[in-house]
């Protein structure tokens, strides 16, 4: 007689294969669990995104307001150096041409009075 499995071991194989695919059913039940549903990652990912952008619309506002001050420091140089230069040219008019002139005045008359 050849080597025939007997019912009760073949009920014992077919227990043992279905407590196996109970344990697998379980397991793939548990990984199921713990992966994130599509929708939810999307709308994760789009709460991202908007977060993102916002920091970077923040971001670029910050450099703006940066740049639009040091713009405005440099104006403000440029005009005080135009200033000062203004003062020294009213300076140079109203203080030393005038005493250049009476110089130049007195050494004509003490030149022309002398000759």
């Amino acid at each position: 007689m050849p080597d025939e499995p007997t019912l009760g071991e073949v009920v014992r194989r077919l227990e043992d294969v279905r407590q196996d695919l109970k344990e697998d059913f379980r397991e793939l039940g548990n990984r199921l669990d713990s992966k994130v549903s599509m929708e939810r990652y999307q709308l994760e990912q789009q709460a991202r995104d908007e977060a993102q952008k916002l920091l970077l619309e923040r971001v670029k506002g910050i450099e703006e307001a940066r740049e639009s001050e040091s713009r405005t420091r440099r104006e403000e140089a440029q005009r005080l150096a135009d200033r000062r230069a203004s003062d020294r040219r009213l300076i140079f008019t109203a203080l030393v041409a005038p005493v250049l002139l009476l110089i130049l005045t007195v050494y004509l008359n003490a030149r022309g009075a002398g000759a």
